[in-house]
């Protein structure tokens, strides 16, 4: 029986996939119980982990089972959380403020569980999940090998900026606009903690992203390439939901790229 002292209880969730087990899993952050999504595969030897970092915020963005299956059938044991103030867990949902620690905590859940090979853990954030997936490499630095950004936030000011229809969130969120406290959306972007890890990125973007505009992943390529930091870029004539045919064939490319990081 697993047991960790991050983890309070994992409970079955129904999967559609015949060799992958789901489970609702209620672990703790900062003291708070949150709630998460773990899928391991058949499998007698240890596996790969990925923490799979969801984008948007509340009901927009949420954690998807068959997404996950895409993942996990790719031979990764993924945890997804669901971030705090979401599916039953507990606090107030932030936007990569305090509740990255939700990412800290789940990484270190998925170090322990039985069928993971800590050796090779895995990052990956989509939209505002990657700006998090960013925070979780310049803090759990020993744990991640590498990190994959797919159409990502790297720069939070710019995005108050780009997403006139985010500010009324953004502003309840973080307590003001960009022009009143700047050094809170700073806080709140990842850009200045690329030079403390090694782990190699891959930056995935669509060229034609409104969502999350190409020049996020832009900045991030200049100040890793300023950091001297290892990294690749797929930049594709997309916006920011690939088609799903485009979406699968990504997927599984980035998960070779991810086994192939030593």
């Amino acid at each position: 029986m697993f047991t960790s002292d991050l983890v309070e209880k994992m409970q079955r969730y129904p999967s559609p996939h015949p060799d992958i087990k789901l489970y609702v899993v209620t672990y703790r952050s900062q003291g708070l119980r949150v709630k998460g999504l773990l899928a391991v595969p058949a499998s007698e030897d240890l596996l790969p982990g990925l923490l799979y970092l969801r984008g948007g915020i509340k009901q927009v963005g949420k954690v998807r089972v068959a997404r996950i299956i895409q993942f996990a059938s790719q031979g990764f044991v993924v945890f997804a959380p669901h971030y705090r103030g979401n599916e039953g867990g507990e606090g107030q949902e932030d936007f990569c403020g305090e509740d990255r620690h939700d990412a800290f905590s789940a990484l270190q859940v998925l170090k322990e569980l039985p069928a993971v090979d800590e050796t090779s853990m895995h990052v990956f954030g989509f939209s505002r999940g990657g700006a998090m997936a960013l925070f979780t490499a310049g803090y759990c630095v020993d744990l991640v090998r590498s990190v994959v950004v797919w159409g990502g936030v790297s720069d939070m000011k710019l995005t108050y900026e780009e997403r006139k229809g985010l500010r009324k969130m953004l502003k309840r969120v973080v307590g003001g606009s960009v022009y009143k406290y700047p050094e809170r959306y700073e806080w709140r972007s990842p850009l200045h903690l690329v030079g403390g890890f090694d782990a190699p990125v891959l930056i995935i973007h669509g060229v034609y992203d409104q969502n999350v505009t190409i020049e996020h992943a832009y900045l991030l390529e200049k100040e890793l390439a300023k950091q001297g930091k290892q990294f690749e870029t797929w930049y594709i004539k997309d916006d920011h939901h690939f088609t799903p045919a485009k979406k699968l064939q990504v997927t599984r490319d980035l998960c070779t790229w991810m086994k192939k990081q030593k």
